[in-house]
């Protein structure tokens, strides 16, 4: 399966803000971005001239930086939001809030998306009693993300829910205790706190 393999600090550089992609680390004096908020390479530092495109695609790579997608997989979700009926951009950031990845993370079981991705591809995480190991597994209201037997076992997933202070949002429901999260109902555009004007996607997109 192809994925992005390279230093991830680097996309947040690039993008100028945190992108929270490490976990625990983008919380603290050690995330890179603190000490060099410039773009990487050795023009980073130069004069960047902003137009309309350049402000369109870096919405585009931010969005799918932050929910680790590749481009031809952030394009087949976007086509899909397209065909739904409501507003395009909510609909897309609605599909990805709803990754089984994403979700779990949401949870507090896991620190970073990327972890969360682990989780699930080594087969940790069961959906309404089943086993899933497919991270884009979009999750619909009334679905019950729990964590195997031998998850909560697991030293690190124990400390994520101990230790890890974030907040679940209002549309998914969470028991620490039982290590589950059901989704109480369908995120709107107020409940997603990612930074990313969708809007802007839309437009890209549709040129």
């Amino acid at each position: 399966m192809a994925r992005y393999t390279g230093p991830v600090c680097r996309l947040c550089r690039r993008e100028r803000m945190k992108l929270f992609l490490k976990g625990t680390k983008c919380d603290t004096m050690r995330c890179p971005i603190e000490r060099r908020p410039y773009p990487p390479g050795q023009h980073g530092r130069g004069r960047i001239r902003d137009s309309e495109y350049l402000l369109q695609l870096r919405e585009k790579q931010k969005a799918r930086r932050i929910y680790g997608l590749l481009e031809k997989q952030f394009r087949n979700l976007y086509g899909k939001a397209a065909r739904e009926k409501g507003i395009t951009g909510e609909n897309l950031l609605r599909m990805l809030e709803l990754r089984l990845d994403n979700v779990v993370y949401r949870a507090v079981f896991a620190s970073s998306r990327n972890q969360a991705r682990q989780f699930v591809r080594h087969g940790h995480v069961s959906v309404n009693g089943k086993r899933v190991t497919i991270p884009a597994y979009t999750l619909r209201k009334g679905d019950v993300v729990t964590l195997r037997d031998k998850a909560k076992r697991m030293i690190v997933i124990r400390h994520n829910v101990d230790v890890l202070d974030r907040a679940v949002p209002q549309w998914l429901e969470v028991n620490a205790g039982e290590f589950t999260a059901t989704v109480r109902d369908l995120p709107i555009r107020a409940q997603i706190d990612v930074p990313v004007r969708e809007q802007l996607i839309v437009e890209l997109y549709s040129k």
